[in-house]
């Protein structure tokens, strides 16, 4: 699998912690975080901070790289599942033009699950990939959509609204069909248990053997094969089709590249413009090496103050984690908050030399680890609604060793969170007693943040595999052993003397705040986000639970953290914060042994044993004890909304920036404003 460098959602402690109730939380300041709250999920705003003070031609630069950003909207749809961009745009037309009683139950409970598909980007959970179960019946939905225009909806030529309704309402209501987008269990076929829609007709051990085939181990700069296609198997034939203007998604990919073109006019020096470039030129070709080229001029670019990633990125969507899904990021450095992220980096090799690892599995010489702390202007695709707080980019290994590899750190969307969830009562309900609320009090923020940093600038960038290690080696446990590397690293320095020798930390106490979160989180509060009787499957919960219940079970001996029970509750309780350090530190050896060995069985061992299953009486108190706070676990935004302002004579004098769109209201823009693809696959 290749290297995933994203680290998901929120840092740890926000993970769970960072939800309001649906009373709204206590305003930090007069910007109103908080948009509405449905079924798991709450809807945020994040504020464009000093993008007031950005020039003319940065702003220009903005706009065009955001609608680039849009165009590629439902590419992440169809990705998910080849019936989602149906599916919306039914919903989306009973949803806007049914006029029978839109408060009977139904379509209440319609309205939810549209929304629901809106935020995963279909039918599919977005974080445990489970296929939603509607709240309303085939039979309403049915004269529904009898009672609309049919030519909203989406019909091919010659087909009836029945025959759509044979061919579709078993995705929506039958539980057993495409029930899970990415099936992680062990021992099935992933890719037939799998909804997402990255291959079709081909069977696991026909698609591993395709990839195999292609490389070459004595290459010392491979490619990341079928990172950009569908593979297919039609006739006995198995191909790609490649996602590129004139193959897959070509009329989205067209859009994208128009707007591409528009900010390259005004971009901000010649390295941005050969950036920009060279993406088009990926995009138009779709080219694997071409890609590797523009990787390394985007790693390159470290003079611009705006920068952006736009294409197939990460590849959590699939299970065998070679296909990439699309996302688009835009943004602009946040310099004052830079210079954090910046010392980190110019000591990356100290914190090289100096972790516990193998001495064969370090670099010698670390490369181009640039870091900076960012301000998002704009979330598309694969980061929207649903977002990172931290990425670490290029994937590719080679590129990473040889030329180095940009991390960024999202302040506005960190700060978004933390002002959402002043005062919602989660660590009063699962911190243990008053000494580690006052740690999380005093430090949580500032460690939380600092461990993100180490887990982004610096955990996914240090180490090395070994000559001849396939970088897919862990295959479909890649994921979770590198989520797992980089989260480890930061753990183990974050109580360091010298991040308090940098002035990173304040004492040497501080880190205990993330320790405590990180261990209550992977040995119990993220259970929230697993309905019951499930294990656990998203790679970064996998990850944390794996570091939490590794740490747990191996520091039984010496009572090093233990589960306790106070007033008929469960509570983790650390006793021995040193020796906690001691095990993180030891577990990171061991996983970068397996990362850099590419040692498949001993990764399938860890994970299958420490990651997956979860204690269900556990599950169900931490379930019962998170529903009286009514907290929604998942977190997302709606986007701000930019226009260009032009003179008399067209030219022009500005672009404003506003937050005043709703999540329905963004959404179903966005459906009529970027609808770029057919509603079938092609």
């Amino acid at each position: 699998m290749k290297k995933t460098v994203m680290q998901m959602a929120v840092a740890t402690m926000l993970l769970t912690a960072c939800g309001t109730s649906k009373k709204e939380a206590v305003p930090t300041d007069d910007f109103n975080y908080t948009v509405e709250q449905f079924a798991d999920l709450q809807i945020l705003r994040y504020k464009v901070k000093d993008f007031d003070k950005l020039t003319l031609k940065q702003k220009e630069l903005v706009y065009y790289l955001s609608q680039a950003a849009l165009e590629g909207r439902d590419i992440l749809f169809d990705q998910n599942g080849k019936y989602n961009l149906i599916i919306r745009q039914m919903l989306e037309t009973v949803y806007t033009d049914y006029q029978g009683d839109r408060t009977d139950s139904n379509f209440v409970n319609m309205e939810v699950y549209l929304k629901r598909v809106w935020f995963s980007n279909g039918i599919h959970h977005h974080y445990a990939a489970d296929k939603f179960v509607p709240g309303f019946t085939p039979e309403f939905f049915k004269a529904a959509l009898q009672s609309v225009d049919q030519k909203k909806l989406p019909l091919a030529e010659g087909e009836t609204l029945d025959q759509l309704c044979e061919e579709v309402f078993p995705v929506i209501f039958n539980p057993e069909i495409m029930k899970k987008r990415v099936n992680q269990a062990d021992g099935e076929d992933l890719i037939l248990t799998s909804a997402s829609n990255y291959y079709e007709g081909v069977t696991q051990a026909e698609a591993e053997k395709f990839y195999n085939s292609m490389k070459n181990p004595n290459d010392t700069m491979p490619v990341m094969f079928g990172m950009n296609s569908r593979l297919v198997k039609e006739n006995g034939k198995i191909f790609e089709k490649v996602w590129k203007v004139d193959g897959l998604y070509g009329k989205a990919i067209e859009k994208i590249i128009y707007w591409l073109k528009k900010a390259e006019g005004v971009a901000e020096n010649d390295q941005q413009k050969a950036v920009i470039n060279k993406l088009v030129e990926f995009y138009t070709t779709g080219d694997l090496k071409t890609f590797d080229d523009y990787a390394i001029l985007w790693v390159k670019d470290q003079d611009s103050k705006v920068d952006f990633v736009n294409g197939f990125t990460e590849s959590y969507g699939d299970p065998l984690g070679l296909k990439a899904s699309w996302e688009s990021i835009v943004n602009f450095k946040d310099e004052e908050a830079t210079q954090r992220a910046a010392t980190l980096s110019a000591n990356a090799q100290w914190f090289e030399d100096n972790s516990p690892v193998d001495k064969r599995f370090k670099k010698e010489t670390v490369k181009g680890v640039s870091a900076k702390v960012i301000t998002a202007a704009i979330l598309g695709g694969d980061l929207y609604p649903s977002t990172a707080i931290g990425i670490n980019l290029p994937n590719s290994n080679w590129i990473r060793s040889g030329h180095g590899s940009k991390s960024v750190t999202i302040a506005n969307l960190t700060d978004a969170y933390n002002k959402a969830a002043h005062g919602n009562g989660f660590n009063e309900e699962f911190v243990y007693s008053d000494t580690e609320r006052a740690l999380l009090d005093k430090y949580g923020d500032l460690t939380g943040d600092l461990h993100t940093d180490l887990h982004e600038c610096l955990g996914h960038g240090s180490g090395q595999l070994l000559p001849g290690v396939d970088q897919d080696a862990l295959r479909a446990y890649g994921s979770t052993i590198e989520e797992a590397r980089a989260d480890l690293f930061g753990l183990y320095y974050l109580p360091d003397a010298k991040m308090v020798e940098l002035g990173l930390t304040p004492d040497a106490e501080a880190y205990k705040g993330e320790y405590y979160s990180y261990m209550m989180n992977g040995l119990m509060t993220q259970l929230v986000r697993i309905e019951p009787g499930n294990n656990v499957e998203e790679a970064h919960m996998r990850n944390r639970q794996l570091i939490a219940r590794w740490a747990f079970e191996n520091g039984k001996a010496e009572n090093v953290v233990e589960m306790v029970k106070k007033d008929g509750k469960t509570y983790v309780k650390i006793n021995d914060y040193e020796k906690l350090r001691g095990l993180f530190g030891k577990l990171l050896a061991e996983i970068q042994r397996i990362k850099s060995e590419g040692d498949f069985n001993a990764a399938r061992n860890l994970v299958e044993t420490y990651a997956v299953k979860v204690d269900p009486e556990l599950h169900k108190e931490v379930l019962a004890r998170y529903e009286k706070l009514h907290l929604a676990p998942y977190k997302g935004f709606v986007n701000p909304v930019y226009e260009l302002v032009t003179d008399k004579d067209g030219n022009i004098t500005d672009v404003t920036v506003s937050y005043n769109e709703g999540y329905a209201e963004q959404m179903l823009r966005y459906s009529k404003e970027y609808a770029n693809l057919p509603y079938r696959n092609e």
